[in-house]
């Protein structure tokens, strides 16, 4: 992305993103009028429209060689490499070890229950 401050037609690099391939011959600009005072502008955000422009065969052909955006190596959200599957070993022990929790969980709940219902019992002495 090429930037001209001043309108002089005199280009200097603005972005320079490795691996991202634009379009050429397009262009968007923003300006801003201050009046007499002279200020700070941010961009918070740009509306971009196509315009029809008439292009001679030579700028047709040079600008053809990169007509739709590419990004190299791009990573998308999401887009993660898959995960290995477990092993057997791995998916073994998860299983043994969920059970013997599972069992070790049930024992404790009979205990506590038996234990209430002791408690609960009315005495006559």
């Amino acid at each position: 992305v090429l930037i001209d401050i001043d309108g002089k037609h005199e280009w200097r690099d603005c972005i320079d993103v490795p691996g991202v391939r634009l379009p050429r011959g397009y262009y968007f600009g923003t300006s801003s009028v201050t009046g007499d005072l002279s200020d700070n502008h941010d961009i918070i955000s740009l509306k971009l429209y196509q315009l029809t422009v008439e292009r001679t065969p030579e700028e047709e052909k040079r600008d053809r060689e990169v007509f739709l955006p590419v990004v190299d190596n791009l990573k998308l959200p999401g887009m993660e490499a898959p995960l290995e599957p477990m092993s057997g070993l791995a998916l073994f022990l998860i299983v043994f070890f969920s059970l013997v929790a599972i069992v070790f969980a049930i024992v404790i709940g009979i205990i506590v229950y038996n234990k209430w219902q002791e408690q609960s019992r009315k005495h006559f002495y």
